[in-house]
């Protein structure tokens, strides 16, 4: 063998070692089991203390769950009450500006009612 099969072969070798390498370390990040050199697997070994966290974090996120549920109900019934509220109070201003005023002015035939009587003289 020459020096350039010995490196080729070096560089393959080095190459897989390295995909080996990064690749436990990624599934290792990620809480994958481990692969060892001849395919068996490594289970992660947890601690009774990351299971009691892992256990106090899911009736965490499930009373939260139920609290952002009972938000979203309290959010509808509240918009219902300022759309329809609204909508109802601009009905009723529109029909208050509709409604013909008659006043004491108007009748005598002046046009535009000033109420002149019932301001202050000063």
């Amino acid at each position: 063998m020459d020096a350039n099969n010995i490196i080729f072969i070096a560089i393959i070798i080095g190459l897989s070692t390295g995909g080996w390498l990064i690749n436990n370390w990624i599934r290792a990040k990620h809480g994958y089991p481990l692969e060892d050199e001849w395919g068996g697997k490594t289970e992660r070994k947890d601690s009774a203390d990351s299971r009691v966290e892992t256990q106090r974090l899911k009736d965490e996120n499930r009373q939260l769950h139920s609290k952002l549920d009972a938000m979203q109900d309290r959010m509808i019934v509240l918009e219902k009450i300022v759309t329809d509220r609204g909508y109802s109070l601009a009905e009723e201003i529109e029909a208050l500006r509709d409604t013909p005023r008659v006043n004491q002015a108007a009748d005598k035939g002046a046009g535009v009612p000033l109420d002149l009587g019932s301001k202050e003289r000063v």
